[in-house]
């Protein structure tokens, strides 16, 4: 396999505060050049805080991590021109127009000011924005800003691009023309790091997958290898809330792996290795114990069921306001807001 161009190793980030969180505990990874490479983990998993420190923005306080070969805590000026990134907002000037938010990215890269202009020109051709190039972006959609982030993160060639939750808020149409234009930009020989909390998104775009929980890493592969760990079918089951703890317990009887327990969407969730014949088992053993579910599904699985397997519970989901939540309740990590830094 090629040499990593992104290389984590016994990675820790620990922020202080009247309860120490460590973000990161003893990370590591690596990360081949070229694809996309998807990180998942429920919130406040560390996703956003490594791709924080692989972009020199935070200092790790354990471990070492290298990107494009180089040390992000010794060369961090060096790291930072060879990398793009679009953090969870647009990190864009809404006085300024498209085609000023890009070419001001650019000399911020140390081009001059031709230079900057003519790869702006470039790159919002390439992010189909040409049109509203001369336009204050504060007449921007939420998709167009989104592709102007996008725009800017590529002004200075970046071997690397972190993409932190880059579609959260977006329209399906906005977040498809996206997912093309990632494509794109990987097809040209970009590597692209990826945090999302859409696991279809994950699912389509990524060449290989590691689910982080904890600060640690808890599973990695390519997406069909992540769903063989679940099984080769999934039982999906609705049982009344006073029958849970008997339908549990029928169920562990099958000789099956131990059912997920998924309280928020309100499912026992079984491994089905034999299919049928899982099926037909469970519903013996849910007789015999005096249940009957309210509904029975026998599916493929997805990376749903690969998350709830690894981590407990479902993937969230971002809600509205762009931030993420499970069960109502916001699980951010305590870190910095995101600054407008390249």
């Amino acid at each position: 396999m090629d040499e990593a161009i992104i290389q984590v190793e016994a990675l820790v980030k620990v922020f202080a505060g009247k309860r120490e969180v460590r973000a990161l505990d003893g990370l590591s990874l690596a990360i081949p050049p070229g694809g996309v490479y998807g990180l998942l983990g429920p919130n406040g998993a560390g996703k956003t805080t490594l791709i924080r420190v692989l972009a020199t923005l935070l200092p790790p306080d354990g471990g070492s991590a290298r990107v494009a070969g180089l040390d992000v805590r010794h060369h961090p000026a060096e790291v930072r021109a060879r990398i793009g990134l679009a953090g969870q907002s647009a990190a864009v000037d809404e006085v300024l127009t498209g085609q000023e938010n890009v070419e001001m990215v650019g000399r911020l890269y140390g081009l001059s000011r031709a230079q900057a202009h003519r790869r702006a020109t470039e790159v919002l051709a390439r992010i189909r924005l040409v049109d509203a190039a001369d336009r204050q972006v504060r007449t921007y959609s939420g998709g167009m800003r989104r592709r102007l982030d996008l725009a800017a993160s590529l002004v200075g060639r970046p071997q690397v691009l972190f993409l932190d939750e880059p579609t959260a808020g977006l329209d399906p149409a906005s977040r498809h023309d996206l997912w093309a234009l990632i494509g794109e930009l990987v097809d040209t020989g970009t590597t692209v790091l990826l945090t999302t909390q859409y696991l279809e998104e994950a699912d389509r775009l990524a060449d290989r997958i590691a689910v982080i929980d904890h600060g640690r890493l808890i599973g990695d592969g390519t997406p069909d290898q992540l769903k063989d760990r679940v099984g080769g079918a999934v039982l999906e089951l609705n049982v009344p809330d006073d029958d849970r703890a008997r339908a549990l317990w029928a169920l562990r009887a099958t000789g099956a792996e131990d059912p997920a327990d998924d309280r928020h969407h309100g499912k026992l969730v079984v491994p089905a290795p034999d299919g049928a014949a899982t099926l037909a088992e469970a519903l013996r053993r849910l007789d015999a114990a005096g249940v009957v579910p309210q509904d029975v599904t026998l599916r493929k699985p997805t990376l749903d069921d690969v998350f709830l397997a690894l981590t407990g519970h479902r993937a969230t989901t971002p809600n509205g306001n762009g931030h993420d939540t499970h069960g109502g309740v916001d699980r951010r990590s305590p870190q910095q807001p995101e600054r407008a830094i390249r």
